[in-house]
């Protein structure tokens, strides 16, 4: 993908898979990553995959789908909030260092450092010098991490901004979700085209050959899923090539 030219708004998103190739590929993935992470356990290794993208894009469904067959002794998924008053005090990387998982075990962040580059970009929370800097800050931090033997696997998840709507109304009118609605994500709305730029310059200034980026359509929430998992277990089984095969 060339992260140069991609627009976030073009994105194909005519996507659709059948619940019985959903089904399948989900399961060989989930089946395939048990496997590795078998050999992670042994290894010297450890897994961060960093997730990012637009409130209501599927990333929770995605983590749950892909991580349910693993030994959650192993695993680790950490959602970013607002950082707290104590946070606030130090750099802001300081949250993440004590969250880095020990080798052995994988950890998801349900957004992560880029944040710095992306909502506290947009809504004014770091400055200018600020966020321009965490670019270089943050590809020397990956690289750190990546020559001290972890994998590093980043990916975004894009909806259209139509499908969007149709996610935060469903959600205002299911007793079961409501709560995962509020006016911050109806303020992120409103800026969106900004959201895509600092998103798009994002890529282009932080996917290096030692930790890429991959961007993930996901108005089709089964192609969604089974394009993250599929991800994660590709990038994975690379780093232990004599582990044993999902079929």
């Amino acid at each position: 993908m060339n992260f140069k030219t991609l627009k976030l708004d073009q994105l194909d998103q005519n996507q659709p898979i059948s619940k019985e190739e959903y089904v399948r590929e989900l399961k060989r993935c989930q089946l395939g990553l048990l496997n590795l992470q078998l050999r992670l356990k042994e290894s010297k290794r450890s897994v961060i995959v960093v997730l990012e993208g637009p409130d209501a894009a599927g990333k929770g469904g995605a983590i749950k789908r892909t991580l349910e067959r693993l030994d959650p002794r192993l695993v680790r998924v950490y959602s970013t909030q607002k950082p707290t008053a104590e946070e606030y005090r130090h750099h802001y990387m300081w949250r993440f260092w004590n969250k880095i998982p020990p080798v052995g075990e994988l950890s998801v962040f349900d957004r992560s450092w880029y944040g710095r580059v992306l909502v506290e970009r947009v809504e004014g929370f770091a400055t200018r010098p600020e966020w321009s800097r965490a670019y270089r800050e943050i590809n020397e931090f990956e690289q750190t991490l990546v020559e001290g033997g972890a994998i590093m696997i980043k990916l975004f998840l894009q909806v259209s901004k139509a499908e969007q709507l149709k996610r935060f109304k469903e959600r205002q009118g299911d007793p079961y979700k409501h709560w995962k609605i509020n006016e911050e994500d109806w303020r992120n709305r409103r800026k969106w085209s900004q959201h895509n730029k600092a998103a798009e310059e994002m890529f282009s200034k932080t996917s290096t050959k030692f930790a890429p980026w991959t961007v993930i359509p996901g108005d089709y929430k089964w192609y969604a899923r089974v394009q993250f998992a599929k991800t994660i277990y590709s990038r994975i089984a690379k780093e232990f090539p004599k582990a044993k095969v999902a079929t």
